[in-house]
């Protein structure tokens, strides 16, 4: 089968640098023909647009925003406010990926009509063209009202990290039949009321091989084995930009070692009084 810009000719997804963006139905089309899809997390103008044109299939502007880039320890101190700045800024980035917006906590909890003000926000406000947000079967009356407005769900179950306090820090979700069952029962509620894909964070691969059997619309893990139809990480823990990167995560560079490199050789360079020179200085 031929590849065009490390997708298949025949590839469900619109082709890297062909000017179409992704959008529901080539999520749907590509679960049903097995194609994989890809997902990172952006928060601005500059990654958002390598991430674009590198083929990223969506961008997800998380929440994780607040503890990977605003320097809390934390995703829960993360507000709208915060978040949509940085969705403005990696909408209009790109081109072809589909930009998901997270709500962050306390912008969806007070109800459905809560979720569906602070999802308009981020499409006429933030420019993306999906939203996501934690919980399962608890939600699905939001889910059901957002759709219905026309707005695209991506739902997020697993362990959800707006409420690490109750499940008593970052564990693992979905151990047991019956937390087994529970999880399943949440994804199919959210297909139910309209999703139109599930996260699952940080879940025992077969419970997430079962939810992905079942599913009709896709599942995108983070922690949850090969088995689901789509895959996610935050962008840093991706690309090796710290010292500590979470089990599931794997690094496919070292860009942290790399710019910590840089960003010395340029000191010492301007210390030494090497840099700059007449290349990098304007005549009369």
């Amino acid at each position: 089968m031929a590849q065009v810009n490390g997708e298949s000719s025949s590839s469900t997804l619109p082709p890297v640098g062909g000017g179409k963006r992704v959008r529901v139905h080539h999520l749907t089309a590509a679960k049903a023909a097995g194609e994989r899809l890809t997902m990172l997390t952006a928060y601005d103008a500059p990654t958002a647009r390598i991430f674009d044109a590198a083929g990223i299939d969506m961008l997800l502007v998380g929440d994780s925003v607040g503890d990977n880039m605003l320097g809390h320890e934390s995703t829960i101190p993360v507000t709208m406010e915060e978040l949509l700045p940085a969705v403005r800024a990696v909408s209009r980035s790109t081109q072809r990926a589909m930009v998901v917006a997270d709500l962050p906590f306390g912008s969806y909890e007070a109800g459905p009509q809560q979720a569906l003000a602070s999802a308009v926000r981020m499409l006429k406000e933030g420019g993306a063209q999906a939203v996501k947000f934690e919980g399962g079967t608890r939600v699905a009356e939001h889910v059901r009202l957002i759709t219905g407005a026309g707005i695209p769900v991506v739902g997020h179950i697993g362990f959800t990290p707006q409420s690490e306090h109750m499940l008593g820090g970052k564990r693992v979700q979905g151990r047991g039949d019956d937390a087994a069952g529970r999880l399943c029962e949440d994804a199919v509620a959210l297909q139910e009321a309209g999703a139109v894909a599930v996260v699952l964070e940080m879940v025992p691969a077969p419970v997430a091989a079962r939810a992905s059997e079942v599913l009709q619309i896709p599942t995108i893990g983070i922690g949850a084995g090969p088995s689901c139809d789509g895959q996610v990480l935050v962008w840093l823990d991706m690309a090796g930009m710290g010292d500590w990167s979470p089990r599931f995560a794997k690094q496919f560079a070292q860009i942290g070692a790399q710019l910590h490199q840089a960003a010395s050789d340029y000191a010492a360079e301007v210390r030494g009084g090497v840099f700059p020179t007449q290349d990098h200085s304007y005549a009369d």
